[in-house]
């Protein structure tokens, strides 16, 4: 049992570490981050809230993933609750104020888009099933063999550009973050020598079975 609230504090702080780096990025005020310009878009089109939206997206790419044999579990279902309360309680603090000259934003950006790449290995490697995004990440390297620094990278360019072409908000710094949080990831993952392919994941029914001490 000591080891699963180990695993859930991973779990958890890592939850807390990535919606830390979207507020970062955000508030680096260059460019919404690629994932916003998609949830962005696709809210003017359907004409309601961006947050109502990044849970539907969420939603959708979880039933996708598990359709291809990727696992649901409580990370997964943690990751589409959790961050989005995360976020609007960072921002509500007042802690995180807009840059106001492109330089720091930049280096905001940056030092944002490292944040969720460890947020990534936290969570992932807690083994209670990545993200639905992450979820997704990981599938494409599994079944195309490339790098998960250049699938992620493939899936964020491809989001901003069908966000743009919806009416989502882009900026320089919505493609430097499109670029960028691939070549983040790649680094972060090889100076921690973690491959996310090879974490086997404990499914959602398995993780509740834990919690009520069946197991």
């Amino acid at each position: 049992m000591k080891t699963f609230i180990i695993r859930l504090v991973r779990l958890f702080f890592g939850l807390f570490l990535y919606a830390l780096g979207v507020v970062v990025t955000m508030q680096a005020h260059i460019g919404y981050a690629p994932w916003e310009v998609f949830h962005a878009g696709l809210a003017r089109l359907l004409n309601t809230q961006i947050g109502t939206m990044t849970i539907s997206v969420g939603l959708v790419i979880l039933i996708i993933t598990f359709l291809f044999g990727e696992k649901v579990g409580l990370g997964t279902v943690s990751n589409m609750i959790f961050v989005g309360l995360f976020m609007n309680l960072l921002l509500a603090s007042g802690l995180f104020h807009e840059r106001t000259t492109p330089i720091t934003g930049g280096i905001q950006m940056v030092g944002g888009l490292f944040i969720i790449a460890l947020a990534s290995y936290f969570y992932i490697s807690s083994g209670f099933g990545a993200g639905p995004r992450d979820s997704l990440m990981v599938l494409l390297s599994r079944k195309s063999g490339l790098s998960v620094g250049v699938c992620r990278a493939g899936i964020e360019v491809t989001v901003t550009i069908i966000g743009y072409l919806l009416g989502g908000m882009l900026g320089w710094g919505t493609l430097l973050g499109a670029v960028g949080i691939g070549f983040c990831i790649q680094i972060t993952f090889r100076l921690l020598r973690f491959d996310p392919t090879l974490i086997v994941h404990e499914d959602l029914a398995a993780s509740v079975r834990r919690l009520m001490g069946r197991s």
